[in-house]
């Protein structure tokens, strides 16, 4: 019989969510697959009734992660390069120098990449860090469970995690087959393909393309457009509760209409409070001026657990309802925020029963857009900025926003001013072309129909497993 132990490889807790909690598990194993998440995460997911292995024994290379910096800058050169386009310096994040280690790691990365800007140099960067990892004993202990193991494929749910490259390397050396998810869908302009696999899935035929622009080194034979299964929640209705159920489990007034908002972590948008507070002033001024009956859900980001909104949450009390995100930090690092079942369901509530979302340039326009409601992205600079270096224009700027149709698929908010003017035009006006451009951008985006992409994936595994 064909063997076909199916090991997940995960390295984060968007991993698990895409593929634990979406249809992948239950159809990768109703087809005969025996899945195994090989867990490079502190997440308990045997609790959770997953079958798993541990990777404990996880020490990259000393050397690694300085030319993974220096593999990034050379990639975002190379853009340059390629498209006479700056808009990719917007990607760089900047050095360190804080201290004599990080200083020295800076001059490194800076030299190493002023070296190796070409395409034969970024080959030669590629082919060291490759050479690096397979003289750690992560890497040995890599192969030695593989060999133990025995998978028939090792899919990685996230291309952007170093500490991923070394159980792929293994893999490759025993001829065991490696593919890989992108995660997100504007990753690939940032120059985050971390990992090299022998197959690719991505969300569609725009991000194929993409893959292709920036990596010319992979084949078309090993590129599957999938879709993304995090969007597979938004279609189950099984989870969705009643109005009333969800209103008076949140402490929502049903007489209401609710406007979402939803942040992004503090690197993204610093001043996502002020945000929050423009949204409230309008909502208190429609109820004043207009007996609008308007409420506010805020949703943060899963991965934010400061108190920056506090001040805000009290001084707005009567107009916004703080809905969090029910994820569970296992430390204090972003990438061990555990996401939970209930949250899925939750976020699936959200979307149904508020009117729109406002947020900065997030992929949760199609989370909203699922649910057919419209959203509305912040256009606009505080005039007392809480980081003077942030700048929200740069967000729109970045090339996945190249992707839009050319009818706009959002509601643009230019201004604190027009707030009120804008959330009235989406909760009470006509939204129809808007939805209908959203939904155009959406299907760019990510292969329809959006619940077939675990079935999908699986089809494409069995094909390489069976051939």
């Amino acid at each position: 019989m064909k063997n076909k132990k199916l090991f997940v490889l995960l390295p984060d807790g968007v991993g698990f969510r895409n593929f634990a909690y979406s249809s992948f598990y239950k159809l990768a194993v109703k087809d005969g697959f025996d899945v195994v998440f090989w867990n490079a995460t502190s997440f308990p997911l045997s609790e959770l009734g997953f079958p798993e292995i541990k990777i404990n024994s996880l020490k990259l290379h000393p050397l690694t992660d300085i030319y993974k910096k220096a593999k990034v800058q050379v990639e975002l050169n190379l853009s340059i390069q390629r498209a006479n386009d700056k808009v990719y310096d917007s990607y760089r994040f900047p050095f360190s120098y804080s201290s004599m280690k990080q200083a020295a790691k800076s001059v490194a990365v800076t030299l190493l990449t002023a070296a190796n800007s070409s395409e034969s140099g970024w080959l030669r960067i590629r082919n060291r860090i490759k050479k690096q990892e397979r003289k750690t004993a992560y890497y040995q202990h890599c192969l030695e469970t593989l060999q133990k193991e025995k998978p028939s494929i090792v899919f990685c749910t996230n291309q952007r995690h170093i500490n991923t490259l070394a159980p792929l390397l293994a893999a490759n050396e025993l001829g065991i087959p490696t593919a890989t998810f992108i995660f997100s869908w504007d990753n690939l302009p940032k120059a985050t393909l971390v990992v090299e696999a022998d197959y690719y899935f991505v969300w569609s035929d725009h991000m194929k393309k993409e893959l292709q622009y920036y990596y010319p080194y992979i084949q078309s034979e090993q590129i599957f457009v999938t879709g993304s299964p995090q969007f597979e929640l938004h279609f189950n209705k099984d989870i969705l509760l009643s109005r009333e159920v969800f209103f008076n489990k949140h402490h929502l007034d049903i007489a209401k209409k609710y406007v979402c908002f939803s942040g992004n972590d503090v690197t993204t948008s610093p001043d996502d409070p002020l945000y929050l507070e423009d949204i409230a002033k309008a909502v208190r001024t429609l109820n004043t001026t207009e007996n609008s009956q308007l409420g506010v859900i805020f949703r943060k980001c899963p991965v934010d657990f400061s108190n920056r909104y506090d001040s805000v949450l009290k001084k707005y009390a009567k107009e916004i309802v703080s809905i969090d995100p029910l994820w569970k930090p296992l430390s204090t690092t972003w990438n061990s925020i555990f996401p939970t079942q209930e949250d899925n369901v939750l976020l699936n509530n959200i979307a149904e029963f508020s009117e729109m979302v406002i947020t900065i340039g997030s992929s949760t326009i199609f989370d909203f857009i699922s649910h057919k409601k419209p959203c509305g992205y912040l256009k606009y600079n505080q005039e007392k900025q809480l980081d003077t270096a942030w700048d929200v224009y740069t967000c729109y700027n970045y090339v996945h926003f190249r992707s839009m149709p050319q009818e706009s698929p959002v509601f643009w908010i230019n201004g604190a001013d027009e707030m009120a003017s804008k959330i009235k035009e989406v909760v009470f006006g006509d939204k129809e072309n808007v939805l209908a451009n959203a939904q155009e951008w959406f299907e760019t985006i990510n292969l329809h129909p959006v619940n077939e992409a675990s079935a999908r994936m699986v089809t494409v595994i069995n094909n390489i497993v069976n051939n």
